[in-house]
């Protein structure tokens, strides 16, 4: 593990996979705690309340490549069948 010189850690070495999910024409991207494929319908938090959305792409990434803050993204609430 990397700090930096603020007290924050720039590296945990862990590998995050994340969702770019389509809620009503909205891309969000948002953590997935579990696996998900390209097309799953999904419900994500969306606003003040849950909503359906379509998973349209998904990514491996570690907090410095990852496409929204780690610590600020939302995660997939469940997958729909």
């Amino acid at each position: 593990m990397i700090h930096s010189l603020s007290g924050g850690v720039l590296s945990d070495g862990e590998v995050y996979t994340f969702a770019k999910v389509d809620v009503a024409g909205t891309p969000c991207w948002y953590l997935a705690p579990f696996r998900v494929e390209v097309g799953a319908n999904v419900l994500v938090p969306f606003g003040r309340e849950n909503a359906e959305g379509v998973v349209v792409r998904t990514e491996n990434c570690t907090r410095q490549t990852a496409p929204v803050p780690v610590g600020r993204a939302k995660r997939i609430v469940r997958i729909l069948s």
